[in-house]
């Protein structure tokens, strides 16, 4: 498969077949994957590699409370976790509400699940002293996650980027044993997806780039 087919084409696989994912094809994944850049090349990411059946069913526990205010201030019409908008559904409803499986049993049933961590003690979180969410560190640690999704992609395989457990981060760092100064990143589950997707839907490059300033003339070629 090409780049450009393998970029055009690494969905986020949720839904996964029972065949295994074995030790020696993560391992070139993994192998290619830790080529992605991060800053200054201090390389501060980890990754935990879990088959146990026990750590994943707990690790989509912890994602739980997280699942149902996101699914309860999609039903009240809110955008979910948005750092702009504060969420205004009472804390009651949100702990009535159901979580769906489907983002429970991604990490339930996939054969390895990944635990993404990045050692803040080595990263330049430029964006530290503004008014907002800060962003920059992440540079530092998710190119690695998307290399991974492609090399899986490119071996038949597939998975997706999940962080319904980052705000019980305290709990997973007891699970697994995180350093204090290492933030959760990402749950990877990744297996063979039930459907290979072939065809994306995204939104053309006109409609998000511009030449010279935010309110530019749309990038066309």
């Amino acid at each position: 498969m090409e780049l450009d087919e393998v970029m055009r084409t690494t969905f986020a696989a949720r839904e996964f077949t029972d065949d295994p994912l074995p030790d020696d094809v993560l391992g070139q994944i993994l192998d290619n994957a830790r080529f992605a850049p991060t800053g200054g090349n201090r390389q501060g990411a980890h990754i935990v590699v879990v088959r146990d059946p026990g750590t994943k069913y707990r690790l989509s526990e912890l994602g739980e409370p997280t699942v149902r205010r996101y699914v309860a201030q999609k039903k009240a019409g809110e955008s979910p976790w948005n750092p702009v908008r504060p969420c205004a559904v009472a804390q009651d409803v949100i702990d009535a509400t159901r979580v769906p499986d489907s983002f429970v049993e991604p990490i339930r049933r996939a054969p390895v699940v990944l635990v993404v961590s990045v050692d803040l003690s080595v990263v330049a979180a430029v964006d530290q002293d503004l008014n907002r969410v800060g962003l920059v560190s992440g540079a530092s640690v998710y190119p690695l996650v998307w290399n991974i999704l492609l090399g899986a992609r490119q071996a038949g395989f597939g998975g997706t980027i999940t962080s319904m457990a980052v705000p019980q981060e305290g709990e997973v760092r007891d699970l697994l044993g995180l350093p204090e100064t290492h933030a959760l990143a990402a749950v990877v589950p990744l297996g063979r997806p039930v459907r290979q997707l072939t065809k994306l839907r995204r939104h053309p490059v006109d409609e998000f780039v511009t030449r010279e300033r935010f309110d530019g003339l749309p990038f066309t070629v």
